[in-house]
């Protein structure tokens, strides 16, 4: 059971009532996880889209990165109906190209991750709780990738 509570500054708060596995409990239910995958960290944080940002995790594990909203989203289907999905983003780390950290010029605190792949997408996350941490995991998780390969 997930419940969402708004602490300072817009960032999000998430307490989980998972009992024993938690973050790795939930990473296992929404993606599909490899064989020896491991998560690393998982980061509450925004995804910025054109329609806005989308309140969401951020998981950091030995195979990719992958984002999933706390919310779902209410999106048309081919039948004429609507139905409610989550957001989900999935980058495997070999497509990852680079990662850019950048601030807000005029407020520092306000730090920005931006994932660049090799197809030229460009994936901006942001309001992170602890932004060092989750870039430092990050780049953990492109090294370890790096010297597998």
């Amino acid at each position: 059971m997930l419940k969402i509570n708004r602490i300072p500054e817009g960032v999000i708060g998430i307490k989980l009532r998972l009992g024993r596995g938690g973050m790795q409990k939930i990473f296992k239910q929404t993606f599909k996880v490899e064989e020896g995958e491991k998560l690393l960290k998982a980061s509450r944080c925004y995804l910025s889209t054109t329609a806005g940002p989308i309140a969401g995790l951020l998981f950091v594990s030995t195979n990719k990165i992958a984002f999933c909203s706390e919310k779902s989203l209410t999106i048309s289907s081919t039948n004429g109906g609507f139905i409610r999905t989550p957001y989900k983003v999935v980058i495997p780390i070999e497509k990852i190209r680079r990662v850019e950290q950048s601030q807000n010029v005029d407020e520092p605190k306000q730090k920005y991750m931006e994932i660049v792949t090799v197809d030229h997408f460009d994936f901006w996350f942001m309001g992170f709780v602890n932004y060092n941490k989750a870039f430092k995991t990050l780049q953990k998780s492109i090294n370890i990738s790096q010297q597998q390969q």
